[in-house]
């Protein structure tokens, strides 16, 4: 299922747009979408910033009372929220702003049916293609959309997993670390290293048998009896076969 946002002060474009959304739902049988309307940015800022909503696709309206649609766009590349934006407007003076913002795409009133669908095509295409690649994960008080390969380790600190990173950050997350590998464990790069530690296999710099070293110069002591199947996954990685028997 995918969560729709549409955000237009005239309450009428609402409405057809809705209408146009629940014929799409028919056209296209495999996308379930789950759509909420709001009659002002302030609305739609609120419910993301209460409520965790993560819409992965917002239809924003340009020219609004209040907080203009491309204030609101900036505001929602500000919280880092990962839903793609699709323009709608009356006009196109503001297509060199909507692509400096990186806005998915443009849509000019009246919107038609035509029109529509193929945005969504496009977007939707693009949100799995998207979500192949990343992982969501819940924090104390936000909802954070991460690139896998963003991800450099995760250690395990009591009841918390920590997860750590290239840019420095650190994410602090409530669930067990094997919950934790298994939303990981899709992605080939990931492999568990004794009981607290998961590590990203492209941001090993050096692996020797007692420590390993990642990007930015972290170093980890490896549990006993870790090296051997920790270099036989890193050898394999890299170049397809293992390393047994030798």
């Amino acid at each position: 299922m995918y969560q729709i946002a549409l955000c237009d002060d005239e309450t009428t474009e609402l409405h057809t747009m809705e209408q146009m959304l629940r014929s799409y739902r028919g056209h296209s049988i495999k996308d379930t979408l789950d759509v909420r309307s709001f009659e002002s940015a302030e609305a739609l800022l609120l419910a993301i910033e209460q409520e965790s909503y993560a819409p992965d696709l917002i239809f924003l309206d340009i020219y609004m009372p209040g907080t203009s649609g491309l204030e609101t766009a900036k505001k929602l590349k500000e919280m880092d929220l990962s839903g793609l934006i699709i323009f709608l407007t009356s006009s196109k003076d503001h297509a060199l702003e909507a692509y400096e913002l990186n806005v998915f795409h443009y849509l000019v009133k009246p919107v038609t049916e035509a029109s529509l669908f193929t945005a969504l095509d496009r977007a939707l295409s693009q949100i799995r293609k998207d979500a192949a690649h990343y992982l969501l994960f819940q924090t104390e008080n936000q909802l954070r959309r991460v690139a896998a390969a963003d991800i450099v380790y995760c250690e395990a600190q009591r009841k918390t997993q920590s997860v750590y990173l290239k840019n420095g950050d650190q994410l602090i997350l409530h669930m067990t670390m094997n919950r934790l590998y298994e939303m990981l464990s899709a992605h080939q790069e990931f492999v568990k290293v004794g009981a607290s530690y998961i590590i990203n296999l492209k941001h090993i710099e050096r692996l020797g048998t007692q420590t390993l070293l990642l990007d930015g110069g972290v170093e980890i002591y490896l549990p006993r009896g870790s090296y051997k199947p920790l270099s036989d996954r890193y050898f394999n990685h890299y170049f397809g076969t293992g390393m047994e028997g030798e």
